[in-house]
Parts: C-alpha cells; structure tokens; sequence
C-alpha cells in the first residue's frame, strides 16, 4: 500500500537513479552544454537532468489524486501546464525552438493551469482581499510565464536552482501548515525529496545540468501553488511571493536595468547578481548555498508573519526585499559585463 512516507522516500530515490541514466542518455546523444564567454562553467557538461525530477514529479502527481490527497482539477492544472513546460524545454534542448514559439507554449500552459484553479484569487495587498477580476487573471498569467522563465535565467551555477526548490518549498511547507492549511503539504513534500535526490548530481560540483525542461516546469508548478493556495487563503499568495524573491528580485532587477541601457535583454549574459558574485568568490558552492539560507533565515519568517499577524501584507513583501534589491545592487544585477 502506497503510504505518505514511501511515496517521499520513492521520490528522493527514483530521482537519484533516473538522474544518473538521463546523464547516460546527454551523454550517449552529445547534449553537452559546451562553455563559452557566456558561461558561469569551465568543464564541458551534459545537460537535461532535471528530466528525472519532471518524471518522478509527474507520477508523484498521478499518485496523489489517485490517493485523492490533491483534487482532479489541481491535477489537470499542474499535471497538464507543466507537462507542456516540460516538453517546450524537451524539445529547445534538444534542438532549439524559436522564442516566439516557446512564449506562446508557456503562455498556453500558464492559461491551462489558471483556468483550472479558477484564475488568480483574492488576494491581499493591504488587509482586506481585493478581487482584481479579468485583470488579475491576465497579471497571473505574466507573472507565471516570467517566474517559470527566471527560473531557468536563475539556473546558471551548481546547485542554484536545486536549492531554490528544496529551502523554498519548504518555506511553503512551514507557512501553509502554520496556516492550517495541508491540501499542498505531501507534494510540497515530494518536490523537496526530488530536489534533494537531484542536488546529489549537481552540487556542489555539477556531473549533469538540469536543463530547460525542469527549470521551466518548476517555476510554472510553483506558481500555480501560490495560485492554489491563495485560493485556500488570500495571505498566502503574497506569502509565496516573498518565497520566491531571491530569484524574481535578482532576475527582474537584471532584466529591467539591461532593458534600460538598451541592451538585446532576450540574449545569453552573465550579468544576473549570483553570476557576479560566482565569479568574486570564484566559487559557485557558497552563492547557492546563501540563497538557500536567505530563503530559510530570512524570507521564510517574513512568509509565516505575512499570514500570522495584522501587519499589511504589501509592508511586509517590501520589508523582506528591500535587503534582497540591496543585495542585488551591491553585487551589480544587470550591470555591463
């Protein structure tokens, strides 16, 4: 009989064991990400092993609603947006999709996933709920195509994104259960122990990237959580927004200074702040490791205060990224290279 422990441990381990065929498969196909001046790496290594997580995130979903620990239309929403995520990066990986085609792939899943959960909910901005109606529905979905997209910006040094999964959804974990709220809690739980089982592969030192295909299906799938959840209670959509600042604050400030100069901001660059800081601690190991201690330390706190006291939840976003916007400045986000 499938239990709630097993299911967690059987994700932590087919995701170990998968991720080292899917480097025998890049490898057997040469997807090899070759450096270049563009590059955060020095060693030619093969790419598209976050396809293992995809995988064991996939069944783990079919399992749940068998189980019925999530509901038939929280399955379609996260089941069938990040299948189509995961195919658009499948196939850019493996030969490259124009961007048009890409955007409107995401586009199309981020539509499919809200239309499942009802579209954007309440949520609050001060301390009333504010229902934003077909507005907000046309916000969720940009902010879902620009979270599922900065994740894979983000996913440029060892361990990064892995990380950023793991210390995140279990800051959602804490937050929802402080809440009261559980409906998430066992797949919250399945994504820290894929997270953890692919983190074996990739960091500290990197036998295999994770690639378009999961990097995209994770920023999508923790979007649509934050959507869910909000629906469940109103504070916590913010509360997963400030979950989340670590990379939409670095991959957003980066985005919009090199907009501001003038530069190609769709090309490959080296200019988001870990990047800059990589390169000054000529080390990838002790950025990656800070971001997953900001997000436990620091935001995860702020998230569990945003739905626990009577402060203005919009006061405390602002409080837990104004140091996270300073930090990004310091380490020069979007600065010419």
């Amino acid at each position: 009989m499938l239990t709630p422990g097993l299911l967690i441990l059987g994700s932590l381990v087919a995701t170990l064991l998968l991720t080292g065929g899917f480097r025998r498969y890049a490898l057997s196909r040469s997807l090899i990400d070759i450096p270049n001046a563009r590059s955060s790496h020095e060693v030619p290594t093969p790419r598209g092993g976050g396809l293992a997580l995809v995988s064991v995130a996939l069944v783990a979903l079919v399992a749940l609603v068998g189980l019925g620990d999530i509901s038939t239309p929280v399955f379609l929403a996260l089941g069938g947006a990040g299948l189509v995520v995961a195919v658009v990066g499948f196939l850019d990986d493996h030969a490259h999709v124009p961007a048009r085609w890409r955007l409107l792939g995401h586009f199309l899943a981020a539509g499919w996933g809200l239309y499942w959960l009802g579209g954007l909910p309440e949520i609050v901005l001060w301390q009333q709920p504010v229902d934003l109606g077909l507005a907000g529905h046309l916000i969720a979905a940009v902010f879902l195509v620009w979270l599922l997209n900065l994740y894979n910006f983000m996913d440029g040094i060892n361990g990064i994104a892995g990380i950023e999964l793991v210390t995140v959804a279990l800051g959602g974990l804490v937050v929802a259960s402080i809440a009261g709220i559980w409906d998430a809690g066992l797949l919250l739980a399945v994504l820290i122990a894929g997270g953890l089982g692919f983190l074996v592969w990739n960091f500290p030192h990197a036998r295999i990237f994770m690639g378009d295909a999961c990097s995209g299906f994770l920023g999508l799938v923790l979007g649509l959580i934050a959507v869910w959840q909000g629906a469940l209670q109103p504070e916590l959509f913010m509360a997963w927004v400030i979950l989340l600042g670590t990379f939409l604050v670095d991959a957003t400030l980066t985005l919009l200074r090199r907009i501001l100069r003038g530069e190609a901001f769709y090309e490959a660059h080296r200019s988001h702040a870990y990047q800059f800081a990589s390169r000054h601690y000529a080390s990838h190991t002790p950025v990656s490791l800070a971001v997953g201690l900001i997000n436990l330390a620091w935001l995860t706190p702020l998230a569990v205060l945003a739905v626990t006291s009577s402060l203005p939840v919009l006061l405390v976003l602002v409080v837990a990224w104004v140091p996270l916007v300073v930090l990004a400045v310091w380490f020069k986000a979007g600065a010419a290279e």
